[in-house]
């Protein structure tokens, strides 16, 4: 007799929930996996890489009303020319700078910030 999906579906749905806890435990041992979830595992290691980044990269992603007083930072931040500050800037979300030390983005930010933009570090 070839079994379906179907027909394993309703064998499992007439079964009680000892029954359907004995099959799940048996299909791990048999299989040699775990029905158990790993959120709890991810979210932990996900935690010690927030916490171990070293480098930073500054994304521009609003500029608001001040456009000039951003252009003028995204100059001194990132030693651009008049000219390719605007292009910057007005090519929102853009990446300013890339592989900076947490203590550099954090100032850059800070100062893009006191200027009017809105600023991501990734």
């Amino acid at each position: 007799m070839i079994l379906s999906k179907d027909n394993i579906i309703d064998a499992v749905a007439k079964m009680s929930v000892m029954e359907v806890i004995d099959l799940v435990a048996a299909m791990e041992h048999k299989f040699g996996v775990s029905a158990k979830p790993t959120i709890a595992n991810n979210s932990e290691k996900s935690l010690e890489a927030v916490e171990e980044k070293t480098d930073f990269d500054i994304i521009l992603t609003a500029v608001g009303e001040k456009k000039i007083n951003v252009i003028k930072v995204v100059r001194e931040i990132t030693s651009l020319g008049l000219k390719e500050a605007k292009a910057a800037v007005e090519g929102i979300p853009i990446t300013l700078k890339e592989s900076i030390s947490k203590k550099d983005a954090e100032i850059a930010k800070k100062k893009l910030e006191e200027a009017g933009a809105t600023v991501e570090l990734k």
